[in-house]
């Protein structure tokens, strides 16, 4: 057993959960999951970002507080780890008083090695991206207004700040990309970080102190910290950092940090540099995945254009929408969502593929084996038995190491494509071998094909259990399979399933999804 910790990016409070959070929250989730049914220990996080200019301004604008605008919105967040079924271990929120402790000793530390010092800083900045820019990363708006490279609107500032050394951090990053080829992903992330250091790294400014909603710096409470070391320190902070805690002794470094490809540079750069200044120990990896279009549009608060994941999962179901989002697209490739495609996927895979294969096997054995499971001894295997029980043991039992590290590199596609694979191989193999016509030469003949098919169907459920929890749960529930024989190491024909065992009545799990007439 191995000890594993993953992290979502901690979500910012001025937004409201889109598809886009689901995406991410939904991605660690299976990696959480996978790795809860592989035995390890498992530490997962999510959370708010609750500091920074953005949410005063935002407060301000709606006539409350901060903190009263920052514990509304986090709270939807929370929400969002039901709504989507997500089973995070720890939600942390940047208000929370370990949060503030962790975040200030971090501070202390890089200023105690030398790495921080006080001067002033002019130049642009990003309220809405939280980011300073350099004047040759800017492009060209409208009549010629300068805009951040995300299109945000930038502001000219001067005032008195802190910096972190980062200048100082650039070979040895360099170093670090090129010693642990894994730690950024995928490679064409790696590619842009790596040009961005090589480029040159320039001291960061790490305070401000013309607004107020943010953790003071230790030692001046004139300055507040930067949102983003803030915001960072949240990793650590759940872990109970600075303390010796058993979860920072187990979990740090992490495993893996997700994030979307926008924040890439703070969790790469930024983030690496601050723990070698500290002197602790980097994370393992740094995943940036892709953005969502709707329905070939860029999604954006003014074409109002977002999905809220409640809409989805009230309107498809739970599970369905998990299936959609980690199968539509390569992880770490840009997506788009289309109502269209989700119904064809959601459909053919989870309705006619698993669903049918689920149903009409169990009704059969409901109807022609007492509602029992079969027997399957006595008759002997056909070529055809041998190579689609080689499919269903094989594919997962014999080469573990090969499945968990396409679960390593989030090659979900193609995992979910392996199932998949296997599902339409036992649709054929319940087609070839027509147990409903077996019964009528010989039930032997029909009691074995049931089996090896109610077997089949034991191990598919065990496979998707990461992606959609809740239906593979009630399959392995119709199947009787114990909630201890669920692991992954339970898919061998060690813990097959007991021929004459009493099964419960089936039900269908993936309805066909129809359009409701206008």
């Amino acid at each position: 057993m191995s000890n594993y910790y993953i992290t979502t990016p901690i979500y910012y409070v001025n937004d409201r959960p889109h598809i886009g959070h689901a995406y991410t929250s939904v991605a660690c989730d299976v990696l959480a999951r996978f790795h809860r049914l592989s035995g390890d220990k498992v530490k997962f996080l999510t959370g708010t970002d609750e500091h920074g200019q953005k949410v005063e301004k935002s407060a301000l604008a709606a006539g409350v507080t901060p903190q009263a605008l920052a514990d509304a919105n986090s709270q939807h967040f929370r929400d969002l780890t039901s709504i989507m079924g997500i089973s995070n271990d720890d939600f942390i929120r940047t208000t929370e008083p370990r949060h503030i402790k962790s975040a200030q000793s971090l501070w202390k530390k890089m200023a105690d090695k030398g790495y921080i010092y006080l001067g002033s800083y002019s130049g642009w900045y990003a309220v809405r991206d939280e980011a300073y820019y350099q004047e040759s990363e800017l492009i060209d708006g409208p009549g010629g207004k300068k805009l951040a490279p995300t299109g945000a609107d930038v502001e000219w500032v001067e005032e008195p700040s802190y910096f972190f050394k980062l200048s100082a951090f650039g070979e040895q990053l360099l170093g670090y990309y090129e010693a642990n080829p894994g730690f950024i992903a995928p490679e064409s992330r790696k590619n842009e970080i790596k040009r961005f250091v090589e480029g040159g790294l320039k001291d960061l400014s790490i305070s401000r102190t013309t607004f107020s909603w943010g953790i003071p710096v230790p030692g001046d409470e004139k300055h507040i910290m930067y949102v983003w070391l803030d915001a960072l320190a949240n990793y650590l902070s759940a872990l109970g950092y600075p303390e010796s805690t058993p979860d920072l002794a187990d979990f740090w470094p992490a495993d893996l940090h997700m994030v979307g490809k926008d924040i890439i540079r703070f969790h790469a750069v930024y983030w690496p540099a601050f723990l070698m200044a500290a002197d602790l120990p980097l994370p393992k990896q740094v995943f940036a995945h892709g953005w969502w279009t709707i329905e070939g549009e860029k999604m954006s608060k003014s074409l109002g254009n977002a999905i809220a994941p409640q809409t989805l999962v009230d309107e498809f179901g739970l599970d369905q929408t998990r299936w959609f989002l980690m199968r539509e697209v390569p992880f770490g490739s840009d997506g788009n969502f289309s109502r269209e495609r989700m119904i064809a996927v959601v459909n053919s895979e989870l309705a006619n593929n698993i669903g049918n294969l689920a149903q009409r096997t169990l009704s059969m054995i409901a109807k022609n084996c007492e509602g029992k499971v079969p027997d399957a001894e006595g008759v002997a295997k056909d070529e055809l038995d041998l190579s689609f029980l080689d499919a269903v043991y094989v594919t997962q039992n014999e080469t573990p190491q090969k499945v968990a590290q396409k679960y390593k590199a989030c090659k979900f596609n193609d995992i979910m494509s392996d199932i998949i694979a296997i599902a339409s191989e036992a649709n054929n193999y319940i087609d070839t071998k027509a147990p409903w016509k077996q019964k009528k030469v010989d039930e032997k003949l029909m009691n074995a094909t049931l089996y090896h098919l109610i077997e089949g169907i034991r191990c598919i459920a065990i496979m998707v259990q990461p992606f959609i929890p809740d239906s593979s749960s009630k399959v392995l529930d119709m199947l009787g399979v114990a909630q201890d024989k669920r692991l992954f190491i339970h898919l061998s024909p060690e813990f097959a399933l007991l021929p004459g065992a009493a099964l419960p009545p089936p039900q269908p799990v993936f309805p066909r999804f129809v359009e409701k007439a206008a």
